[in-house]
């Protein structure tokens, strides 16, 4: 059971967000960038993100990032929209990470107030396709590549969202195995 604490990464933490995205084995990092992503180009994604303002929500453990959850901005489209993306080490894989890191992802989007979610993944990419359908993205697939979009409905109450964004500093939170 996992025991460390789901939360955004601060931007001076950019080096442990780096180092998770490198040590992803080779078919995780194809799942991740729909193809092969050397060393040199996950360092220059990862600064980007932090650079270009993306939401990085990071599943930490003993001080380590061993999965995260992005949010970028699509300025650009609207209604207001952000792409988002998932990656988790594997031996941490399908033991409902990936759930959590997406329920906190859209509780965020939503305080936001992004309308939609886009997700891009290659087809073969099972775990992705079914995590996205359990939060009811549409998935098409065209070109080698599966798209999909998930309508966020904006909530009265934005503070929902932000309590699980921002919890009581006593609360710690831990995902469930």
């Amino acid at each position: 059971m996992p025991s460390g604490i789901v939360r955004r990464l601060r931007p001076s933490e950019l080096d442990l967000f780096r180092d998770h995205l490198m040590r992803l084995d080779a078919e995780s990092r194809r799942d991740r960038f729909n193809g092969a992503a050397n060393d040199a180009f996950l360092a220059q994604y990862a600064a980007r993100s932090f650079r270009n303002g993306a939401t990085v929500i990071g599943y930490v453990e003993d001080g380590r990032v061993l999965g995260a959850a992005e949010l970028h901005e699509q300025a650009e489209l609207d209604p207001p929209t952000a792409e988002i993306a998932f990656s988790v080490e594997r031996p941490l894989q399908h033991r409902g990470l990936g759930s959590e890191l997406f329920k906190r992802l859209i509780a965020h989007a939503r305080a936001l107030g992004y309308m939609h979610l886009r997700v891009t993944t290659h087809p073969n990419n099972r775990a992705m396709r079914v995590l996205a359908q359990k939060f009811n993205a549409r998935l098409s697939f065209a070109e080698g590549e599966a798209t999909g979009v998930i309508a966020l409905e904006q909530t009265p109450n934005g503070g929902e969202e932000l309590a699980g964004i921002f919890p009581d500093p006593g609360a710690v939170h831990r995902p469930s195995a």
